[in-house]
């Protein structure tokens, strides 16, 4: 020892020093070279063989350190220690890599503050050729009268790290950190380890045999951290072409992958056989010796996902029992590489998904912000949060928000059919309850364990607000199936949740289910609706209010003329709790709507006179729009043909509706009959049918929506 012991015989570092023995032969190494020897007061040690080359493993060690975290005593005797500079007096961080020291001090002062021990942490340890070893670093505070703290460092064994690595490098799903997991575990091996994918297994991509040479490998991870020699390929990057090659055809020239060992520099050299790629590869002039390990997928044929690489100096070769253990580890750990991948893929998926169901527009009578944040970036999933908006063919705008159950490519799944049919849907002129009712159905129908989207997900209780905003009448039609209440800002500024009844979520149990309801609300121009999920407001600190009250208050605060989608971003930020439990969905919309000299209303009775009527007041609109002859033509026969219809086949009062919007103008007329005009295979002489052929000639699109009094026939008119 290095010290004399301490008066305390049952102190920790007593106690680890005195179990030494049983690990360290007597008279072996480290009897011929003790730590206190006066021809090297500062107990550096020569270098040693790697542990692996030698017979038994000899594993376990302890450092003292006082209050201010200096080194006091040390027992590093046993050969693998070699080279740790665990220099009396000095600080124990010197022996840390540069990016560890905070967090292993932390950990330190904390057992000093509490007397409480920190037990088995897996840490790296440099040695002063600047190789690292692999330890379970275990903090214990001093016995009293003592003061500071005892370390006690065990080498991981190579059964033991190879357990520890393959359980490490198990523990997530990105194939970033999957890739530098298995690196660092490699790194017990050698001085630089890194690990090149198939471009495809980077991306998430489905990866099949290719032919000899096509492959294309990125540098997943590279460990440890330093500067790199210029050229030298680093995180994120291609392997040039030909380096790609070279390894692609050496590891795939037999039905089971082989494992590469280059020895020395001048091997390595000759292989390369180009200084580029030797700068590209080879991680400085110390760096010599390399083993090469596929990452394989068992099949017939096997499939090759990347390759492992380990660097050594040309002093410290490889042995076979070293190779067998890197295979092994690989070998281990390619599996939790490819389920990295599938995820990858599949989350890419779902995200693409997301993303298509964003608004993008939705027209001219409305604006529109969306903000989406999964619960993690690296999450399986994405939930399935999604909100749309988009005018529909009519002028109206249709504003969704939706919250399905789970998480990955079942609830994905669910939400692009439940975000599609709901579209579909609106266009076609139901009402938002009747909408509801279908999506209340459709949910119902994929809970079928024979006919679901996914074995063993379920959508039931999934959640669903419609808003469609009419731009003439400023009004707003709102439905919800058990989701929370939009909030809506009027113009002065005032801000308060909707009132709307609550309802079961969809796919209720029937005995639970009620009619949906349809609110209208007023929103003039300047109103700001918001439409959010649960995981904006939702904090198990606070009740579910005081978040939706937070939010009605952010949202009050946006000003007229605040960009929305800045006005978005802030509004999110300001309310989303500070542990973020679920994904966070908001879209905010601003109501614009036509101005009044762009849309005009009349009201006629059903009599014979009501198309003459009807032609004379859209004649004298269309002149005051200057609208141009052969457009105004247009409109006068359509309006008439329409208003005729509505006569003989409905009845009741008749609305005559006319908006310029853009580039085209859009005619309604409303009646109080319930049947639904079809557009037959007669022609224009026929006497049925003959006016629904006048209009889809006339047109560019027509088609019909359903109120509470009965229809409304509309067609659209370019100008």
């Amino acid at each position: 020892m290095d010290s004399t012991p301490s008066p305390s015989s049952s102190s920790p570092f007593d106690l680890v020093s005195s179990a030494l023995g049983r690990y360290i032969p007597r008279g072996g190494a480290a009897a011929a070279h003790p730590a206190d020897s006066r021809d090297d007061p500062a107990g550096h040690q020569p270098e040693h063989d790697h542990p692996a080359a030698g017979p038994p493993e000899q594993i376990l060690g302890a450092v003292n350190l006082d209050r201010e975290l200096r080194v006091t005593h040390r027992n590093l005797e046993a050969p693998v220690f070699a080279g740790l500079d665990a220099v009396i007096g000095s600080p124990f961080v010197d022996l840390l890599p540069q990016g560890d020291v905070p967090t292993v001090t932390r950990r330190l002062r904390q057992v000093l503050d509490t007397g409480e021990a920190h037990v088995a942490r897996v840490q790296r340890l440099r040695r002063r050729d600047g190789s690292e070893l692999v330890v379970s670093m275990s903090i214990l505070p001093a016995a009293a009268p003592q003061e500071g703290l005892t370390v006690s460092l065990i080498a991981m064994a190579r059964r033991l790290h190879l357990y520890a690595a393959e359980t490490a490098i198990g523990t997530s799903l990105d194939i970033g950190e999957t890739a530098q997991s298995l690196a660092e575990s490699l790194l017990a091996w050698g001085d630089v380890a890194a690990v090149d994918l198939d471009f495809a297994v980077w991306t998430g991509e489905g990866v099949t045999e290719r032919a000899q040479g096509r492959i294309r490998l990125r540098r997943a991870a590279l460990v440890p951290d330093r500067a790199w020699p210029e050229g030298y390929v680093t995180l994120g990057e291609d392997l040039p072409g030909d380096a790609s090659r070279l390894l692609s055809q050496a590891i795939r020239r037999a039905d089971a992958p082989p494992s590469i060992v280059l020895p020395d520099r001048q091997a390595i050299e000759r292989v390369l056989g180009s200084p580029r790629l030797v700068r590209a590869l080879v991680p400085g002039d110390r760096s010599a010796g390399v083993a090469c390990v596929p990452l394989v997928l068992e099949g017939d044929p096997p499939v090759v996902l990347g390759v492992a690489e380990v660097w050594r100096r040309a002093d410290r070769p490889f042995a076979d029992s070293e190779l067998l253990d890197l295979q092994e580890l690989v070998a281990r750990t390619s599996h939790h590489v490819d389920l990295a991948r599938q995820h990858q893929r599949e989350h890419t998926q779902v995200l693409a998904l997301q993303r298509r169901l964003l608004p993008r527009s939705a027209g001219r009578t409305v604006q529109t912000a969306s903000v989406y944040r999964p619960t993690t970036p690296d999450s399986a999933g994405v939930g399935g949060d999604w909100v749309n908006s988009f005018p529909l063919p009519d002028g109206r705008t249709a504003l969704v928000v939706g919250d399905v159950v789970g998480h990955g490519l079942g609830a994905a799944a669910t939400m692009g059919q439940l975000s599609m049919e709901a579209r579909a849907l609106l266009s076609a002129g139901l009402a938002p309850d009747e909408v509801l009712e279908h999506l209340d159905e459709t949910v119902t129908l994929l809970d079928d364990p024979e006919s679901g989207l996914a074995a063993g997900y379920s959508a039931l209780g999934s959640t669903c607000c419609i808003a469609v905003y009419d731009p003439v009448s400023h009004r707003l039609a709102l439905s919800s199936a058990g989701h929370l209440p939009p909030i809506l800002v009027s113009p002065d500024g005032r801000a308060a949740p909707l009132p709307v009844h609550p309802h079961p979520g969809l796919g209720a149990e029937f005995a639970l289910r009620e009619p949906f309801g349809v609110h209208t609300f007023v929103a003039p121009p300047g109103s700001l609706l918001a439409l959010y999920t649960d995981g904006l407001v939702e904090d198990p600190a606070v009740p579910i209010d005081e978040g939706i009250g937070r939010l009605a208050a952010a949202v009050s605060a946006v000003h007229p003329w605040d960009t929305l989608q800045q006005a978005a971003r802030r509004v999110v930020s300001e309310v989303m709790p500070t542990r973020q439990r679920d994904d966070v969905t908001l879209l905010l919309a601003r109501m614009i709507g036509y101005r009044k000299g762009d849309t005009a209303t009349w009201r006629l009775p059903a009599r014979d006179d009501a198309a003459a009527r009807a032609r004379a007041l859209v004649a004298a609109l269309l002149r005051q729009w200057r609208t141009r002859e052969g457009t105004r033509d247009s409109v006068l026969l359509l309006v008439s043909e329409l208003v005729t219809n509505a006569v003989r086949f409905a009845g009741g009062p008749i609305t005559v509706r006319l908006i310029r919007a853009g580039p085209g103008l859009l005619c309604e007329v409303g009646d109080t009959g319930n049947g639904r005009p079809r557009l037959g295979r007669g022609g224009l002489l026929d006497d049925g049918g003959r006016g629904l052929h006048v209009v889809h000639r006339l047109t560019s699109r027509w088609g019909v929506r359903w109120t509470d009094t009965g229809k409304v026939v509309w067609a659209e008119v370019v100008r």
